[in-house]
């Protein structure tokens, strides 16, 4: 159960009403910050004529996201150390009937700020516990043309910036479009993808157009968006606390060469499913948070993903005991195999066992989940797991899911731990809502739930644990590059877990074995498929497969992460520690490389053994390098020496010395 702790609210929740400033002191006091006096409207006449901005600051001083309301039009910007993350950028609502909200005739009826700092303890993550420090500005805001009453808040966190509308009056409204959009500077790369096809870095204005007659279409980019700035700043832009709401793309602008704008889907991502152009909400209704992740140094975006899930709800489970992180390995379709596999994770300390899509007949044309298939005596296989302390994994396919509530009760009472749901096509109002629907069912019946194919985070797991992992990423199924595998680590894992399927001992791999062993700390995984594609019969001769010592010991949540080293397209180095120990991950492109690696993370005056996991020579194809086994002695003063062939990886293992 997640639990929180407030350290100081200083401004916490104060709302400053309408007052009767005159209009020659609303304009001179238009810029507006938390403490400030409040901003004050008389007359209509008054209010219409106001303009005035107001600031939301990060702790730290170093983030900042302004609003400001000009002739009746809506824009925003952020900052970073003073220098501009997005330029004045539009701000806006359109609604089904042609209202347009934050266009035109809109005036401000309420301000609030307050300033938070509290702590939380997720049941799974990247650390023990997470800060929720921030401060938040609100204008309620009047469309006078309509009559309607709305909301804009932002947010300043010292790992990033946040905004999200609410409709205020209480009823129903349809929505047509956001018009929330991104203005960069001059020079601005953005790392577009789509689906789970390759990132390619080009200008915000160029992003290729795609998609098929099934889905949407047009110079379309997924979240989380990588964004690099010609300053040296970087973002990743991502959603969080979606609810009743279609999933958000970026779209390029006609004209405007620096210019994204929000894209609300109208189709599922993979071109099935209910087309809806409007997505109709009862009101007062929020929309999701509009989130940038940001860093001065590359690192920082891995460090400060927390922002993401400090924007979503806090947990509503009241039992959480029951959901464990850990690894997980698929079984082939039968009964030996199951048995097999089971007594591979006990040797292994892995802490499932997955049967993947055919344990129950063709997936794309069997609806019916509830039978195995005669080669697999699933009863005996969930028996001998559980006497072994393995819990069982089951894929459905989406297909099979016409009763959840029927189907997931029955995998209970059958003793299963998780479900893994394949091709959950996200992207519309109604899939979004279908998705929570299956978390909240399967947390009913105390199921973990693994969401696959093109399903992107927007901060859940965090609301419903039990939602322990997705996939919407260019993972070992496709056997990426190098490159793209660096990169994984700014964009995609930034906006929430990720199911990559780790694959060691692959000829397929495009990367050393190191490099693939090195994902278990980089990579963000609280669910880790281990070993994809291989069987226990790959690695009975255990001395010409070293790595399965760091697999055997490297967790999946952790009490402490912090990124050592780290260049978009280049390399990432990533240490997490787990109760004493440290387990150090670190990625390289496709040029081979020697990093310094400070260990000042470890603690001062503790000596530490260091078990090292190096790329030895190179082979003719990265799969071929050999796994060199060293181990040393350092401490929080050594500086280690990781290098890496193209392509490659290091792994360290940093242990007290007893």
């Amino acid at each position: 159960m997640e639990t929180s702790r407030n350290q100081d609210l200083p401004d916490r929740q104060q709302p400053w009403r309408v007052g009767a400033l005159s209009r020659r002191r609303l304009l001179k006091g238009a810029a507006v910050t938390a403490g400030s006096v409040a901003l004050g409207l008389g007359a209509a006449g008054v209010a219409e004529a106001a303009d005035a901005s107001i600031t939301a600051t990060s702790p730290d001083g170093k983030n900042k996201i302004t609003m400001s309301l000009t002739g009746g039009v809506l824009q925003w910007s952020a900052k970073r150390n003073g220098t501009t993350v997005v330029a004045p950028s539009v701000l806006g609502l359109q609604l089904s009937n042609g209202t347009t909200l934050g266009r035109s005739s809109t005036t401000v009826t309420n301000y609030q700020h307050w300033t938070k700092d509290s702590t939380w303890t997720p049941v799974f993550g990247r650390n023990a516990t997470v800060r929720d420090h921030h401060q938040e500005m609100r204008w309620n805001l009047r469309d006078d043309s309509s009559g309607v009453n709305f909301s804009v808040q932002l947010r300043a966190y010292n790992t990033g910036v946040a905004l999200r509308y609410v409709l205020l009056d209480a009823g129903s409204a349809t929505i047509a479009d956001e018009l929330t959009t991104f203005v960069f500077p001059d020079n601005t790369l953005v790392h577009s993808a789509r689906d789970e096809a390759a990132y390619s870095p080009v200008a915000p204005g160029a992003i290729p157009s795609t998609g098929t007659s099934g889905t949407d279409t047009g110079p379309l980019t997924d979240l989380p968006l990588l964004v690099t700035l010609d300053s040296g700043l970087v973002a990743t832009v991502c959603e969080s606390s979606r609810v009743n709401y279609p999933r958000s793309m970026l779209s390029s602008v006609s004209g405007e060469p620096n210019t994204l704008k929000t894209y609300l889907m109208k189709k599922t991502a993979r071109g099935s499913g209910t087309v809806q152009n409007t997505s109709t909400v009862t009101t007062p209704f929020t929309t999701p948070w509009r989130v940038m992740v940001l860093g001065s140094e590359h690192g920082e975006l891995i460090d400060n993903a927390e922002l993401v899930l400090n924007l979503a709800p806090a947990n509503a489970l009241a039992d959480t005991s029951w959901i464990k992180p850990g690894k997980v390995f698929r079984c082939e379709l039968t009964t030996a195999a199951g048995t097999e596999g089971v007594d591979f994770a006990v040797a292994r300390k892995l802490e499932y066992i997955e049967y993947d899509a055919g344990w129950y007949g063709p997936e794309f044309t069997t609806t019916d989940a509830t039978t195995p298939i005669t080669a697999i005596d699933l009863p005996t296989v969930i028996n001998y797991a559980t006497q072994k302390g393995v819990g069982v994994f089951l894929y459905v396919n989406r297909l099979a899911l016409s009763d959840p509530e029927s189907l997931f009760a029955l995998y209970k009472s059958w003793g299963v731990a998780g479900i893994k749901l394949g091709f959950i096509n996200d992207g519309t109002q109604a899939m979004t809502n279908q998705i929570i629907t299956w978390a909240k069912i399967a947390a009913k019946h105390r199921l973990l739930i693994d969401m696959h194919d093109n399903v992107r985070p927007w901060g859940y797991e965090r609301t419903y644990p039990n939602w322990i992992s997705l996939e919407g990423v260019r993972g070992n199924e496709q056997f990426p590059t190098a490159t793209n595998n660096v990169n994984l680590a700014f964009s995609r894992n930034v906006g929430g877990p990720m199911d990559y399927t780790i694959c060691y001992g692959q000829s397929r791999d495009k990367t050393t074995n190191n490099h693939q062993m090195a994902m278990a700390a980089v990579y963000y995984q609280p669910l880790n498929f281990l070993y994809w594609y291989s069987k226990p019969s790959a690695y009975t001769n255990t001395a010409n497969w070293p790595g399965l010592a760091w697999f055997d010991a490297v967790p999946t949540s952790w009490d402490e992460s912090t990124t050592v080293a780290a260049s978009i397209n280049e390399y990432v180095a990533v240490a997490r520690r787990s109760g004493t120990t440290w387990f150090l991950g670190a990625m390289n492109n496709e040029t081979a490389r020697t990093l310094s690696v400070p260990l000042s993370f470890l603690d001062s005056g503790t000596t530490y053994t260091a078990t090292v996991y190096a790329d030895g020579t190179a082979a003719t194809s990265p799969y071929g390098t050999p796994t060199v086994v060293s181990t040393r002695t350092v401490t929080a003063g050594t500086v280690l020496s990781v290098a890496m062939t193209s392509a490659g990886g290091q792994a360290v293992i940093l242990r007290p010395a007893s």
